[in-house]
C-alpha cells in the first residue's frame, strides 16, 4: 500500500482585522505574500474573525484538524494575528499540542511577543515563521471558575488582580483606543479612587495574607502595553514570578508607574519579588485579568507547566533555544 503523498504544510493563519485600530486588515495582504513568498509549498488559509468567539472556533479548529508532524517536513502550524487578545486564543488552542503557533502582532498592546521574543514588528515576526525556528516555552494554567463557564485557561504573560487588574478592566471598557496611552490614562483614572486589597495566598503551599497595591503573577512579564509587572519572568525557567506593591501613597503609586516601563520600580523598597511553580490567588474584591482579558473572580489556582507550547520565534545564540524546521 502507498504512503499518502505530503503535499506541503498547512499555514492557518486567524486575523483579527479591527486589531491596532484596523492595522491588522491594511497589512494582511503583505504578511500573507511574505508567507507564500518565503514558504512556496505552502497551503495558506485565512481567516478573518467576525468576533471573539468565532476567532476562538477558528484557532480551536486549525489545532484540531493539524496533521501528525512528518519526519522531514514542516509541520501544519497555526498563525495567530491581531493583539493580546488573539495571542491568548492561539495559545490556548495551541496548548500542549505538536502545532507550532506563530505570533503575528498587529494590536496595540504586543505584550505577550514581547515577553517570549518574538518581533514586535509585524512583518519581522512574519520572517520569524518563515525562517522556521521553534522553541517550546512554558505556560500559566489558571483554574477556577472562570468566565464562560471555564475551569482551566492557559495565560501567557500576566494573571493580574489589584490595582493592575482594575486598570485593565477599565482600558477595555473604553470606546476609543489610543494603543498604549490608553492604559495610562486608565491608570491615572483608576488611581483617583483605588484603596489596597487584602489578599490571601498560597504561595507554594506557604500562606501569605497581606494588604497590597496589587500582586501580578507572570509567565512572561508584560502587561499594559509594555509594561514590565515581572522584569525577572522566564518562559522557560518552569516558575511563576510574583510581584508585590505593598500599599503606597497614591502619589508613590504615581511615581512608581513611569518606571515600570523599564523595571525599575522593582528598586522601591514597597516592592517584593518571589517565584513559585504554584499561587493560590484569593482575598477581597479580587477580579482577574489575564493577558488583557477577563478571566474571572478569585480564588484561582495558578501553576507553572513547563514546555507546554511551541511557538515560532528568533534563532537564540545557544542551539538548545530553537531549531529550524525543514521547509
Amino acid at each position: 500500500m502507498s504512503l499518502p503523498t505530503y503535499d506541503g504544510p498547512t499555514l492557518t493563519l486567524v486575523v483579527n482585522p479591527t486589531a491596532g485600530r484596523g492595522r491588522a486588515r491594511r497589512m494582511l495582504p503583505k504578511v500573507a505574500t511574505e508567507l507564500l513568498t518565503g514558504m512556496p509549498g505552502a497551503n495558506l488559509r485565512v481567516y478573518q474573525t467576525s468576533s471573539f468567539a468565532d476567532a476562538r472556533l477558528r484557532c480551536i479548529a486549525a489545532v484540531e484538524h493539524a496533521r501528525p508532524p512528518v519526519a522531514g517536513h514542516r509541520p501544519d502550524s497555526l498563525l495567530v494575528m491581531g493583539g493580546d487578545g488573539m495571542m491568548h486564543l492561539g495559545l490556548n488552542a495551541a496548548a500542549g499540542t505538536h502545532v507550532p503557533l506563530g505570533l503575528i502582532p498587529a494590536g496595540t498592546g504586543n505584550d505577550f511577543c514581547r515577553g517570549t521574543g518574538v518581533p514586535n514588528d509585524t512583518m519581522a515576526a512574519t520572517r520569524t515563521v518563515v525562517a522556521g525556528h521553534t522553541r517550546r516555552i512554558d505556560l500559566m494554567e489558571a483554574e477556577g471558575r472562570l468566565v464562560d463557564g471555564a475551569e482551566r485557561r492557559w495565560v501567557g504573560s500576566i494573571v493580574s488582580t489589584g490595582y493592575d487588574g482594575r486598570v485593565n478592566q477599565r482600558t477595555n471598557q473604553f470606546s476609543w483606543t489610543l494603543g498604549g496611552l490608553s492604559y495610562a490614562w486608565a491608570a491615572l483614572a483608576e488611581l483617583a479612587v483605588f484603596e489596597p486589597l487584602p489578599y490571601r495566598l498560597l504561595v507554594d503551599g506557604t500562606p501569605l495574607e497581606q494588604t497590597a497595591m496589587f500582586i501580578s503573577v507572570g509567565n512572561a512579564g508584560y502587561f499594559g502595553g509594555g509594561m514590565m509587572g515581572c522584569p525577572r519572568a522566564d518562559v522557560t525557567d518552569g516558575e511563576l514570578d510574583l510581584t508585590i506593591i505593598n500599599p503606597v501613597s497614591r502619589m508613590t503609586l504615581l511615581r512608581l508607574l513611569p518606571r515600570m516601563y523599564d523595571g525599575g520600580f522593582v528598586h522601591d523598597p514597597a516592592v517584593e519579588q518571589l517565584r513559585a511553580r504554584e499561587v493560590v490567588v484569593d482575598g477581597d474584591g479580587l477580579y482577574a485579568m489575564a493577558d488583557g482579558e477577563e478571566l474571572g473572580p478569585v480564588p484561582l489556582r495558578l501553576r507553572a507547566v513547563p514546555h507546554h507550547l511551541t511557538i515560532y520565534t528568533a534563532p537564540k545564540a545557544s542551539p538548545a533555544e530553537g531549531r529550524p524546521l525543514t521547509q
